[in-house]
């Protein structure tokens, strides 16, 4: 776990926070990433999402898989070039299910335009407390939960916490997956 940790737990056992913490935050999650003065941590615990993707669908029926992400890649270059990291941590069952196949196929994009992903084996993470939802965790202030049908539609609901004892254990929840996760230029997964 990295030192960074140390100042958010302690606020977290403590019960002392900045009074700035407080408030309803930033409309939406693409919002708060872009106001992201330092980090954006970002952890994934599905096997499914939006399974009706255009692109989704054409790389079944064997096409490229492949679409416009330029604004999601200009955001990350953007964030890159003022510093701020972008770390993106995928819990996974294996073999993969057909969704997060085409998602690793495509990270690669994400990976060239400056974030770091890395994969974790659901075997691999058994052990560990993580959080029920999907979360963006921004400068280790803000967490954004996200949620997704059961289907893995998005449901386009949001929560957000800066509640110190809330940002503390998703912080560790995160930290956790990545120490134990591959990077994703490394990351060989078992697939049907």
């Amino acid at each position: 776990m990295g030192e960074n940790m140390i100042p958010i737990i302690g606020q977290a056992i403590d019960g002392t926070y900045d009074s700035g913490l407080k408030g309803s935050g930033p409309v939406t999650v693409e919002d708060l990433i872009r106001r992201a003065k330092h980090s954006v941590l970002h952890l994934e615990m599905r096997d499914t999402y939006t399974p009706q993707h255009p692109a989704y669908l054409d790389w079944l029926a064997g096409g490229t898989g492949r679409y416009d992400r330029t604004t999601f890649k200009d955001l990350v270059r953007e964030l890159a070039g003022r510093g701020v990291a972008m770390r993106r941590a995928r819990v996974v069952s294996e073999p993969l299910s057909k969704e997060i196949q085409w998602e690793h196929m495509i990270s690669d994009e994400n990976v060239d335009a400056g974030e770091k992903i890395r994969w974790l084996p659901r075997t691999q993470a058994f052990d560990l407390l993580l959080p029920g939802a999907d979360f963006y965790l921004v400068d280790n202030r803000v967490v954004a939960y996200n949620f997704c049908a059961g289907d893995g539609t998005d449901t386009g609901e949001e929560v957000f916490s800066s509640a110190p004892d809330t940002v503390a254990q998703c912080l560790l929840a995160f930290e956790q997956v990545w120490e134990r996760a591959t990077p994703h230029a490394d990351y060989r997964p078992s697939m049907k």
